[in-house]
């Protein structure tokens, strides 16, 4: 539902007529997380505008091409991976044949995505390509113990080449994209085009808001992000 910006509350007094206190607070403290409120509260009302922008585009380029992928149910070509849906998400996942390993940021995220997939799928079709054999993501959807998502080996490459999931020079990136379904005609949607000619000083290229769950929680602590650490496939415990 879209709410017209001039009969919204100012976000300035709905922070200030917030009735939450924490035990033992100073006065400092509240003010300062009052005046923080506020522009929490601007950031929600962003998002939206910024997600209501995005729902408002023109139509994308129409898919035409050669575009052949392999899951566990078989081979399918692109418009058997919307299923029954009139939307499709589409994940390239770093998992080329020359990596031993996946990508960890990006199996950290799908990792995430794993526990919604389901509910995504109640409303839209959701997949993850990668360029490695089939039986290599099998195995590893395994190992990973991801039962929901639906991994498609791109059997051509031609997907990854023409939707950026691979660079011209041949190394990977991900990339996430949305197609429609309408009147027999399949055309690009969105993509998030968060590559490093489009990231801020300091900071790895992301969207907004990011898709990963791992830095929502983050950002919401004094540590932060951080520099020098970085997603791993798996922990000593």
């Amino acid at each position: 539902m879209n709410i017209k910006s001039d009969i919204l509350v100012p976000a300035k007094k709905l922070a200030n007529d917030n009735p939450v206190r924490i035990r033992n607070e100073s006065a400092e403290y509240r003010a300062a997380r009052t005046a923080l409120l506020a522009e929490e509260i601007e950031l929600r009302r962003h998002i939206e505008r910024v997600a209501a922008q995005r729902r408002a585009l023109p139509q994308g380029g129409e898919v035409i091409g050669d575009y052949r992928f392999e899951g566990e149910e078989g081979e399918v070509d692109f418009a058997g991976l919307f299923r029954s849906k009139r939307t499709l998400v589409l994940y390239s996942y770093m998992f080329g044949p020359q990596r031993e390993r996946p990508c960890p940021m990006c199996t950290n995220l799908l990792g995430a995505w794993e526990g919604n997939a389901a509910d995504i799928d109640q409303r839209v079709s959701l997949a993850v390509i990668a360029r490695s054999p089939l039986s290599r993501l099998v195995e590893w959807k395994r190992e990973r113990g991801w039962k929901n998502l639906r991994l498609y080996s791109d059997l051509n490459g031609n997907y990854s080449r023409d939707y950026f999931g691979v660079l011209p020079d041949g190394s990977e990136i991900p990339a996430l994209n949305v197609f429609t379904h309408h009147d027999g005609t399949i055309r690009h949607f969105w993509s998030a085009e968060m590559s490093g000619s489009t990231a801020d000083p300091g900071q790895d290229p992301r969207g907004a808001p990011d898709p990963a769950p791992l830095w929502m929680v983050l950002d919401c602590t004094p540590e932060g992000r951080g520099t020098d650490w970085y997603p791993k496939l798996n922990y000593d415990r």
